[in-house]
């Protein structure tokens, strides 16, 4: 299995003194994603939570919704000319009956672990019917409770602090108690892996949780939400526009600069019972 961390020997200069030390950091290959045999996408990623990684990235491509649907997932051996097994390439196997995705919606084959989006025909092919309404789901929340969540998330943390290098996707229920945490180089890998692990365990769709991520909140994330059923999430910084609407079209209520007591809610603030007054 690939490693989450790599040590790595490095100049350190404090006033102006160059000292030599060794730096642990955290660890980023390539997973190619394959689909009966076909290549579907590649991601940069932190090795770990593999499957649950490919799994979600189906949730997300709007492809499976239930763990049934996916017969199997298997690292594929010989990967190397030498015949070894890298556990950089997995395969999927969807159950009878399961719909292909459409090819034409394929990405580029090549996913930075900075943009999960990249290779997208057009926006409409992103904009995806989910099989579930998050607009209906009847979750209230307590502004108290989210303010707690960065802080339990980080507190979840294993490799983060040890690098300094991760961000991380948390699964919440609405008493604030952590369901999953995922750490990845990728955010958008982060939430995969947190939606694979729902998948397995058949808990789609994700009713009257919360989803935190530790960096902003892009339009892909909030469609990964939506996707897995989730009515409400949660940034530590801001959110996109396109993120926002987004949130509104499909009833997402959806938090961004989550710090400290403070937090802007963009969409959905009924479910934390908040009646603002406008501000010129």
């Amino acid at each position: 299995m690939g490693r989450r961390t790599v040590r790595r020997r490095m100049t350190r200069l404090a006033d102006g003194m160059p000292i030599l030390k060794t730096d642990t950091l955290v660890a980023e290959e390539p997973l190619e994603i394959r689909l009966g045999g076909r290549p579907l996408t590649i991601t940069m990623r932190t090795p770990g939570d593999d499957f649950e990684l490919a799994a979600g990235f189906l949730v997300g491509e709007g492809v499976v919704t239930r763990a049934e649907e996916i017969r199997a997932i298997v690292y594929c051996a010989g990967a190397t000319d030498e015949g070894a097994n890298t556990y950089n390439i997995v395969d999927m196997a969807l159950a009878d009956g399961v719909t292909l995705p459409d090819r034409t919606l394929e990405r580029n084959f090549y996913t930075t672990s900075s943009c999960g989006l990249c290779g997208k025909a057009s926006l409409d092919a992103v904009r995806m019917v989910a099989r579930w309404s998050v607009r209906e789901d009847p979750l209230r929340l307590d502004p108290a409770t989210i303010a707690s969540l960065p802080d339990r998330l980080r507190a979840a943390q294993r490799v983060f602090e040890r690098t300094g290098g991760l961000h991380a996707a948390g699964l919440f229920d609405a008493g604030g108690e952590l369901l999953c945490v995922r750490e990845d180089v990728g955010r958008h890998n982060a939430v995969d892996k947190i939606v694979g692990w729902a998948l397995q365990r058949d808990l789609l769709p994700l009713t009257g949780a919360t989803l935190l991520v530790s960096g902003r909140a892009s339009f892909e994330l909030a469609q990964k939400a939506v996707m897995a059923g989730i009515p409400a999430m949660a940034a530590v910084s801001a959110p996109s526009s396109l993120a926002v609407e987004l949130a509104a079209e499909t009833g997402l209520t959806l938090i961004g600069f989550l710090r400290g007591t403070s937090m802007n809610v963009y969409t959905g603030a009924e479910r934390l019972g908040l009646t603002a007054a406008a501000v010129p």
